[in-house]
């Protein structure tokens, strides 16, 4: 088997992950740039401005600003491109040792082809997917770590086929012959499909993953492996892997495009306008034949210069400012200590900045269970067996010496029992390794915390798994050792949902081994199984479930050998198939995992996360909705969400169940039915639904009806849910709201987080595969509390802001020039000098958007956190039509202030220095200067929360426009152009006339902004406001909306927990239940009346109501006016 003749033809291992090269950097990245539809537009008018005597505001004045942005845009591509072409000089250099002449020669990864040779040392990476054939280890056993690929740090096992197990040095396998026939390259890194002919004997054997070694992998406790390429370069998984998630869009993008088409349809019609005028005034000219316009008048032409002239009311610079923005808001995240998980040095990354808005507008999360609200640190609670229960929900770990004692005193289920920690101890793929320094220790490698707890279990009974090699596992069975031959093993996977080994013992018998979900073991079971037994272990299953515990079931079978034989052969023709392999194995496997004996039950405790109930909590006072979607069982989701307080306390839960559709279609009928009861006395209820009903809505035709009873439910949880059924349902949400997140952690999310408009991933024990795949990710699901509510309201905010104020600056200075028109007889003469115009977003009043983007704060951290309903309430008052309209009005009438102030102030009346009245462009650079000012000023007035920054840099971008007009006046006739500005600024300060008018019309031009604000404040202040008043005063009241604490009845309960929930329905029936417990009643304050003293509130609340606070405290409830309120603030000592 020789490399040498195949290494020349065959495809190399070379990696290229940039994304542009030499050749191909300038059309790829204008293609890219103009599929943006603003530079679509603003390419067209750089080419429009190129016509002679076209264009009022010269050739180059749009040109010379987006070529630098567009410069801006190529500088940061081509950084990012650069750090890419590093990165893969420096892997495609890493050295490797490849059989080449007759012997190992170390070879650059870039040069190594398929179907060479390759000897791996320990702790090597592995630099191509390769096929182990040999190993330093027994039995040609390697071990590895895919941290890179996935990462998880336990080590798994691989081992080569003992065909090939005896090539270990170069003369043996420049005598082996052989060929390998494999499935073209994927990207499932846990499935792989080959087959190997040995030439000497005419036999195939089935390759699969269990040989695999993936490249990214390291080798590890392991001398070398030798093995044989079977997919280099790109072909191989981790590359194949590489690609980017879905391109997501965020909703703020969508509205931002919606408004830039409103504007080009205004900018369409001013400029139809302003040609329609320029025809008027032409007609009015005719006979004024010494003007030189008879004959001139071309309404095509004339529009164009209007539509040019009109341009710059599209922002030219929004687009890299939000880039900018959202850059260092990404940045804010990465860096936010208070998200750091220092447990797994784990910090909050923003794998995209295109969504941090997003982030604001939440309204529905989809949450995975296992290891997203729980720690998937797996602990072995409980044992039922042999109509037994064995352990307690008080132990750390499982350590019921009645088991041993059962054992001992060899009761009638003794066999049974051995059984049953048998299972625990050989149904697994968990690697042991031996303490070098104490050899009575053994850690457990486990790729399945479930395994891990399992295995670690049955150890503290005595049934410890030792030794693992080729074909057999050796256990400690009660201090005597067992071998056993691991014959088949029957893997695990999310469709199967179980596992299972034939194993023959030292006494040859051949037993099948089988744990699983009880939604798949039962079924399977033998139709003698006593139905006490059926009954108990049902029984079991719903007091481990609703106790919080995962649950698997135990099964057996034993095997006839002439059985058995047949089986293999048919399992055999499976496994070597490069066809449908997989359906193939799982067929097979279904046909012996059959008639199965009951062993047992488990109980895995897996705990809430630190600080899951209080962070849902605050989101759910946020007014968003949380669902559940997890692989486990009803009883075992609804315990996690009563205990993770994702149940309100006086919520109804309803179970909509079926196994056909029918049943389903019914149910459905019958709770929708309830509901409308409870919405008429305005009761709550949530929903609880499992995988084969919901499988039964999605494809059935009663998707609408489930959906407008699930978005009417407090909360939803689904069970027994596949990963695409988690993306399909967060699809059917997102079929009527576009604001959904989805947060997991695991493989099985992925699907979910990167379907929802925004997905969360969680770095676990499960790997990085939901991290990898997300658009952000956290190291707890506690830390979404911070990343939703604040640093999503805040990003939301400040977006918005820097959208509107970049649509108002524009429309305030460039819509002048329509006024000026008025005066200009329409001939589209410019009011602004050229650079001026061109400059005026890149540079005068660049900043402040960006300083607003990045430190606005509308209202403060510990008020969003302590008072997470803001959150909604800063959703409401940002980026609505309403705003929107009212910044273009504003806009508008700015525009008209300033230029007929300006206009009234300067251009006839005053006379500057140079002895002449004010011409226009003196007049234009007047106004121009108070156009700064005012949108500088404007910035200010609109931040929430003034720093030192954002009055420097608004004020600084005054200065840079001073410093500008000052050197722009001195440059002629030192260079060719600007002439006509040439002592214009000495002219323009040194005119008192022009220092009054700068006090005055900028403060004239903002009053009306002032004064809506105060109005506003005054008349209908918004909870924002409140908080923002307590942050100034430091009053320590805790602000509520009114409608958290009284309902529209005059009385309302306050529960303080749960007691118990009813499952015990017919199948296909709507089951529900009212939680009754300890009741407090609150009376609600009448306005007409005196206060109503009632029951100790636990905290204090200040509530909003129209124009009047309702504020509870230990001893009574009160009503003040806002006024009153204002007082009570500023003197904290006022009694009340």
């Amino acid at each position: 088997m020789s490399s040498d003749r195949v290494h020349r033809h065959r495809p190399t291992n070379e990696i290229s992950t940039c994304k542009y090269s030499v050749f191909t950097f300038l059309p790829r990245f204008l293609l890219e740039q103009f599929r943006r539809y603003n530079n679509v537009f603003f390419l067209i008018i750089a080419l429009l401005q190129q016509i002679p005597d076209v264009s009022p505001t010269g050739r180059y004045t749009t040109a010379g600003p987006f070529l630098i942005i567009l410069f801006i845009s190529a500088l940061k591509e081509i950084f990012e491109d650069v750090k890419r072409k590093r990165l893969d000089i420096k892997v495609n250099n890493f050295t490797t040792l490849v059989l080449r002449n007759g012997r190992w020669e170390e070879m650059p990864w870039k040069d190594v082809t398929v179907g060479e040779i390759l000897k791996i040392d320990n702790n090597h990476l592995i630099p191509a997917d390769l096929i182990i054939l040999s190993s330093s280890e027994a039995n040609s056993m390697a071990y590895i770590e895919t941290s890179n690929l996935d990462g998880e740090t336990n080590l798994k096992i691989r081992q080569a086929l003992p065909e090939t197990s005896e090539l270990t040095n170069i003369s043996k396998i420049n005598e082996f012959r052989g060929e390998i026939e494999c499935e073209l390259p994927s990207k499932h890194v846990n499935n792989f499909t080959g087959t190997i002919h040995f030439q000497y004997n005419n036999i195939s054997k089935p390759l699969s993953v269990n040989q695999l070694l993936l490249r990214g992998a390291a080798l590890k406790n392991t001398k070398w492996v030798i093995g044989v390429t079977v997919y280099t370069g790109h072909d191989a998984k981790l590359l194949m892997n590489s690609r980017t998630a879905p391109l997501k869009r965020s909703y703020i993008d969508s509205m931002t495009n919606n408004r830039i088409i409103v504007l080009f349809f205004i900018l369409i019609c001013l400029a139809a306008a302003s040609t329609l005028g320029a025809w008027i005034y032409g007609l009015n000219l005719q006979n004024a034949w010494y003007l030189g316009m008879i004959g001139k008048n071309s309404l095509f032409w004339d529009f164009i210069t209007f539509f040019i002239l009109y341009n710059n009311l599209i922002p030219i610079s929004l687009q890299v400012t939000l880039e900018i923005v959202r850059f260092f808001q990404a940045a804010y995240i990465n860096n936010d200590i208070d998200m750091y998980y220092q447990d797994t040095d784990t910090p909050a990354i923003a794998r995209t900045s295109n969504l941090n808005e997003e982030l604001g507008q939440v309204k529905y999360i989809m949450s995975d269970k296992t290891g997203t609200l729980t720690r998937n640190v797996m602990k072995f609670k409980k044992l039922y067996v042999g109509g037994k229960s064995y352990g307690d929900d008080i132990s750390e770990e499982f350590n019921d010496q009645s088991v041993l004692v059962d054992i001992e005193n060899n009761i009638k289920e003794a066999e049974i029992i051995k059984e049953a920690f048998l299972i625990m101890a050989s149904c697994h793929t968990v690697v042991p390794e031996m303490n070098e320094y104490n050899d009575n220790s053994i850690t457990y490698q486990a790729a399945s915390p479930d395994e891990l707890a399992l295995v670690k279990g049955a150890a503290n009974m005595k049934f410890i798994f030792k030794k693992r090699m080729a074909k057999t596992i050796e256990i400690e069975l009660l201090e005597n050792n067992e071998t056993f031959e691991i014959l088949n093993v029957l893997e695990f996977n999310s469709d199967r949902k179980r596992m299972g080994v034939i194993v023959k013992n030292n006494q040859g018998h051949l037993k099948l081994y089988i744990k699983g979900a009880d939604a798949v073991i039962i079924p399977r079971l033998s139709k003698n199984t006593p139905k006490n037994d059926l009954d108990n272990l049902n029984s079991h299953l719903n007091e481990y479930a609703n106790k919080g515990y995962r649950t698997l079931c135990f099964a057996k079978k034993d095997l006839d050998e002439v059985y058995y034989n047949t089986w293999k052969n048919k399992f055999h023709e499976a496994s070597i198939s490069l066809e449908n392999r997989q359906e193939k194995l799982d067929e097979v496997a279904d046909e012996i995992e059959s008639n199965l004996t009951l062993v047992g039950v488990s109980a895995i405790e897996d705990k809430l996360q630190e600080g899951v109930p209080d962070t849902i909590a605050s989101l759910l006072e946020a007014k968003i909705k949380i669902w559940i979607l997890t692989g486990d069982k009803k009883e075992t989701a609804v315990n996690i969400a009563q205990s993770s307080a994702l149940f309100s306390m006086n919520s109804n839960i309803l179970i909509l169940s079926g196994k056909t559709y029918d049943e389903t279609s019914r149910c459905l009928h019958e709770i929708n039915q309830k509901v409308d009861e409870f919405k008429k006395n305005d009761m709550k209820f949530s929903l609880v639904v499992d995988g084969t009903c919901l499988h039964n809505i999605i494809t059935g035709e009663c998707r609408t009806e489930f959906l407008n009873l699930a978005l009417q439910c407090e909360t939803v949880v689904c069970c027994r849910m596949s990963p695409m059924q988690k993306s399909d349902v967060v699809e059917l949400i997102q079929s009527r709201c576009n604001h959904v997140l989805a947060v997991g952690d695991g493989a099985n999310d992925v699907a979910m987080i990167q379907s929802a408009n925004v997905g969360v991933g969680i770095s676990g024990a499960e790997g990085l595969q939901a991290a990898s795949a997300s658009d952000y990710s956290i190291g707890q699901f506690r830390f979404l509390k911070k990343l939703i509510l604040v640093h999503g309201a805040w990003n939301y905010n400040r977006s918005v802001k820097v959208i509107l104020y970049s649509f108002y600056k524009n429309i305030c200075l460039y819509l002048i020039e329509l006024w000026f028109a008025l005066y200009s007889a329409f001939s589209g003469q410019t009011l602004f000098e050229r650079w001026t115009i061109a400059l005026f977003n890149v540079l005068f009043t660049f900043w402040p958007p960006v300083i607003l983007g990045l430190f606005d704060r509308p209202v403060s951290e510990n008020q969003l956190i302590n008072n997470p309903y803001l959150y909604k309430g800063l959703q409401k008052i940002s980026f609505s039509n309403l705003q929107f309209y009212t910044w273009i009005v504003m806009s508008i009438l700015h525009s008209i202030i300033l230029y007929w102030m300006s206009y009234g102030f300067l251009y006839n009346p005053v006379v500057w220095e140079n002895g002449r009245s004010g011409g226009w462009l003196m007049l234009g650079n007047s106004c121009y200067t108070f156009v700064v000012v005012t949108v500088c000023l404007k910035a200010l007035i609109e931040c929430d929360s003034w720093t030192w920054i954002i009055v420097i840099f608004s004020f600084g971008s005054i200065y840079v426009w001073f410093a500008f007009f000052f050197l722009y006046s001195l440059v002629w006739p030192y260079i060719s152009f600007g002439a006509d500005m040439s002592g214009h600024f000495w002219f323009m300060i040194s005119s008192p006339t022009f220092w009054c008018a700068m006090i005055l019309i900028p403060l004239t031009t903002l009053i009306p902004d002032i004064t809506l604000k105060c109005i506003k404040f005054i008349i209908s202040p918004s909870m924002c406001d409140f908080a923002k008043i307590q942050d100034k005063t430091g009053d320590r009241l805790i602000i509520y909306p009114l409608e958290q604490q009284f309902d529209q009845h005059s009385s309302v309960s306050y529960r303080q927990q749960t007691e118990h929930i009813n499952f015990n329905g017919v199948q296909g029936e709507p089951h529900y239940s009212t939680n009754e417990s300890n009741e407090k009643t609150f009376l609600k304050n009448n306005p007409n009346s005196s206060p109503t003293y009632g029951t100790y509130i636990p905290s204090s609340v200040l509530t909003s109501d129209g124009g009047y606070v309702n504020f509870a405290c230990e001893d009574n409830d009160a009503k003040f006016e806002i006024s009153q309120l204002r007082n009570i603030l500023h003197n904290p000592d006022t009694r009340i």
